[in-house]
């Protein structure tokens, strides 16, 4: 099988290409989901020709499996609990707890690292634009669309190259609009579609965001 993306900056390109020809994105701000997101948001705003900032969101794994998500912390203190999940698992006392604590830290950091001395990008009253590398459960996405919802946004659209058929459809009700450019039937892994896929930095998050504020 001949893989979709060269990397996240192509896939990116591919993205952001397929968006602008979809429709008009008028004062909308494009937002990355850290860290693997920023990239590929970078390249987007770079095609719709629109501000690029962005926003903090950490997912929440199992103690066990810190892979799969039990739910995610966005910035603004949102949360998103897989509840059906979490009712089928015997996880001890205090474990979510344990997970909130140490991933609340590291947003923190990562929010500190990023913005140094700016602000956010305002958003009230303005349409947005959530991106990621892709999705998997979804969790971090759930979380991040409730915590822009209550920034007062004028709507908010999600775009990923590549996810999984269901989670995309368990999006809309959340989302004014979800494009996803790959929704391929047997998905395991979003890394599964890229020829190269490393855990994106920290200094290349810094790199992508660098310029693309205003």
């Amino acid at each position: 099988m001949r893989l979709p993306f060269r990397d996240r900056h192509d896939a990116g390109r591919q993205l952001g290409e397929h968006l602008h020809r979809l429709h008009p994105w008028p004062d909308t701000v494009v937002l990355g989901l850290p860290r693997g997101g920023v990239p590929v948001a970078a390249e987007v705003a770079r095609a719709l020709a629109a501000p690029l900032d962005v926003f903090m969101v950490r997912k929440l794994g199992l103690p066990f499996q810190p892979e799969v998500a039990m739910g995610a912390v966005a910035s603004g203190g949102v949360e998103w609990l897989n509840r059906d999940l979490l009712a089928r698992l015997p996880l001890p006392p205090g474990a979510v707890e344990d997970v909130r604590r140490h991933e609340l830290r590291e947003l923190a950091r990562r929010e500190a690292r990023y913005r140094a001395s700016r602000p956010p990008l305002t958003l009230t009253g303005r349409p947005a634009l959530l991106v990621d590398d892709g999705l998997a459960t979804g969790a971090t996405m759930h979380a991040a669309l409730r915590a822009v919802r209550a920034l007062g946004v004028a709507r908010v659209a999600v775009a990923v190259p590549v996810a999984p058929p269901d989670t995309g459809e368990a999006l809309q009700p959340l989302a004014d609009e979800v494009i996803c450019l790959h929704t391929p039937p047997g998905f395991r892994a979003v890394g599964q579609y890229y020829r190269a896929f490393p855990q994106t930095t920290d200094e290349e998050v810094l790199a992508a965001l660098q310029g693309r504020r205003d």
